[in-house]
């Protein structure tokens, strides 16, 4: 352990992940006690309203989002294990999801986007599940089921039905009937709401995901200091991470490069919604660490040179500095 360098011996370390869950709790703690009333950005959806006014109550939405991300976390560990995108048992991708999460205090409140993250996540297990089947008719039912619950409390979320498309097409698994499947599973929450709707007499609860698709906001840069900061941030790790990638991919099997090669689609295409729709910065960026944190862990992992070991340690330098801008603007 010695002769390894510092970016090695953090990344292969074993208490890794419990440092970044301790530094995830304090700053969890610190945000709450300097910013006790965080303002949270209201969006339009009605069934997401429910759930919170009836499920959450108010001093629990602090300790709910971090058990969102907690189960987010165990999730990123058990999705690199089924499908080896790290090329080893790592758990850096869950240890760097937390860091990147607990640098941004507005992220410490429950909003739609932690809890559809879940479920963004499992629909990514279901489509990597159909790389290349014969018979995937039945995983892509699965991964919009999860895409549809998902759109139920953050409708935009039905804008990257077609992304998925895409990446089944890219793993040889789109064919007409697993197409006509993935479009009776995404149906399938929404046949369950308007039962619900026409029972209750509130067809309204129906209409309204539909009709905030179509309530495109205007685009404008309306990003606040510590947002663009923390979009700067996030870009410049998804660029490196990325052309490391795309540059060495030959290292990595086909399979292995066909998923990171879908993430870092899935990203650009998250990196370009948000900045068309800055409102929806909150729900969207629970998404985006998704896909960075597995991207940021593939490079730290594989890669051994001075270099890296220097950007490593800026990254770690940039990632506190960040925290302290984002507390000092948020005051």
């Amino acid at each position: 352990m010695r002769s390894q360098r510092f970016q090695n011996r953090v990344t292969a370390g074993r208490f890794t992940l419990p440092a970044a869950i301790l530094i995830s709790v304090a700053c969890w703690i610190l945000s709450a006690i300097l910013l006790p009333d965080l303002e949270i950005r209201k969006g339009n959806y009605p069934l997401w309203d429910i759930f919170y006014s009836s499920c959450i109550p108010t001093w629990g939405t602090r300790l709910f989002s971090f058990i969102l991300y907690s189960v987010i976390g165990y999730f990123l560990i058990g999705l690199n294990n089924a499908f080896a995108i790290i090329r080893m048992r790592a758990s850096v991708q869950t240890a760097i999801y937390f860091l990147l999460i607990s640098v941004c205090p507005t992220m410490h409140i429950l909003y739609a986007g932690d809890l559809v993250a879940v479920t963004f996540l499992i629909a990514l297990y279901f489509l990597f599940k159909s790389y290349q089947q014969s018979k995937s008719a039945s995983y892509l039912f699965h991964a919009f089921v999860f895409i549809g619950m998902g759109s139920l409390l953050f409708p935009q979320l039905i804008f990257f039905v077609p992304v998925f498309w895409i990446g089944a097409y890219s793993f040889q698994s789109l064919h007409p009937k697993s197409f006509f499947a993935s479009l009776i599973g995404w149906s399938v929450p929404y046949w369950f709401l308007l039962g619900y709707a026409y029972l209750s007499g509130h067809m309204d609860l129906f209409y309204q995901p539909f009709l905030e698709l179509v309530n495109f906001r205007s685009i404008l840069f309306g990003f606040r200091p510590w947002e663009l900061a923390t979009i700067g941030y996030i870009l410049l790790l998804y660029m490196v991470s990325s052309s490391h990638c795309l540059i060495a991919g030959y290292e990595d099997k086909i399979r292995t490069r066909s998923y990171l090669h879908f993430l870092i689609f899935l990203n650009f295409c998250i990196f370009v919604y948000i900045g068309l729709q800055p409102a929806l910065y909150p729900h969207l960026f629970s998404l985006l660490l998704i896909g960075t944190s597995i991207l940021i862990g593939h490079l730290f992992v594989l890669t051994n040179s001075r270099s890296s070991n220097l950007f490593f340690i800026i990254m770690l330098v940039g990632l506190f500095t960040l925290f302290g801008f984002n507390l000092w603007t948020l005051l």
